[in-house]
């Protein structure tokens, strides 16, 4: 890493150490409100979407992107979402993550109303509550695999000695022990992603959301990404809300949602389907 990258990130982590201690000091200030113990709270239901409807406009057209999507995630389980491009599963994703918001209906995690959150709340949420992970992973290209898996938590307020020793766990945990000082054009693209996984993973967040994980990987690699998924599922007890159109992540999942057309077409436990390496079918009983 050169000098002025090292400045950088050097100033990032500063910039997140302030901007904790600044949200910090906004919460005490409202007086009466103990909104970080309800927003920590842990429920069997960890996601909620009642009617969640979404429509964009584009001039004078309207275009529905979420059709009354109603959906309950028990906490720990491990869901994927299939439909096609257009089908409206990233949408429901950025719902549910507090990206943006329905125009209609309402989304739960943990019993709170997202939409109901002001912007200091919602980025308690996001960054406490929720881990995303990306098919294009969107890791800091200046900053080392630790540094990226460091900055989430000290933007969380993590002191810096704990947030290093824990990032150095995590990284150890995906296999990337002896690159945890490797800059992202220093790693491979399945290395890249497990740093995101690490990074998802940091804050021990209650929901992790992955957005085609394993659509730039090689088949290997996919799969070693997955198993690792699914192991981090069962140690950890996060509730995984995986989009995706391979098949293989379909195995791990305890539940399938099918979406198009901006709609839920069914929902199934995992032992009521068949899955083969070219097609998904219902088991018939």
């Amino acid at each position: 890493m050169s000098s002025a990258e090292a400045t950088s990130a050097q100033n990032a982590a500063a910039g997140a150490r302030q901007g904790a201690a600044a949200d910090a000091a906004a919460a005490e200030q409202r007086p009466g409100v103990d909104w970080f113990a309800d927003l920590d709270k842990h429920v069997d239901q960890t996601v909620m979407t009642s009617d969640v409807c979404k429509v964009y406009i584009m001039g004078e057209t309207r275009i529905p992107a979420l059709d009354n999507v109603s959906v309950n995630i028990a906490a720990g389980e491990y869901i994927s979402i299939m439909g096609p491009s257009g089908s409206g599963k990233t949408t429901l994703f950025n719902c549910i993550g507090g990206l943006t918001k329905p125009t209609s209906g309402a989304v739960f995690i943990d019993e709170i109303d997202v939409a109901q959150l002001d912007a200091n709340e919602l980025a308690w949420l996001r960054c406490r509550k929720i881990g995303y992970i990306f098919q294009s992973y969107n890791i800091i290209k200046v900053m080392t695999a630790l540094e990226n898996v460091t900055l989430p938590m000290l933007f969380a307020g993590v002191p810096g000695d704990e947030a290093q020793d824990r990032a150095v766990d995590i990284l150890t945990r995906v296999g990337l022990g002896d690159r945890v000082l490797h800059t992202p054009m220093e790693l491979s693209g399945g290395q890249q992603q497990r740093v995101a996984i690490a990074r998802a993973f940091a804050n021990r967040p209650a929901i992790i959301l992955a957005d085609e994980p394993t659509a730039n990987l090689d088949l290997h690699t996919g799969e070693q990404i997955i198993n690792l998924m699914k192991e981090m599922n069962r140690e950890s007890g996060v509730t995984v809300i995986c989009s995706t159109h391979d098949h293989k992540m379909l195995a791990q999942s305890d539940r399938i949602v099918w979406m198009d057309d901006g709609r839920i077409k069914r929902i199934a436990d995992r032992d009521e389907v068949e899955i083969t390496i070219s097609q998904l079918s219902e088991q018939q009983h």
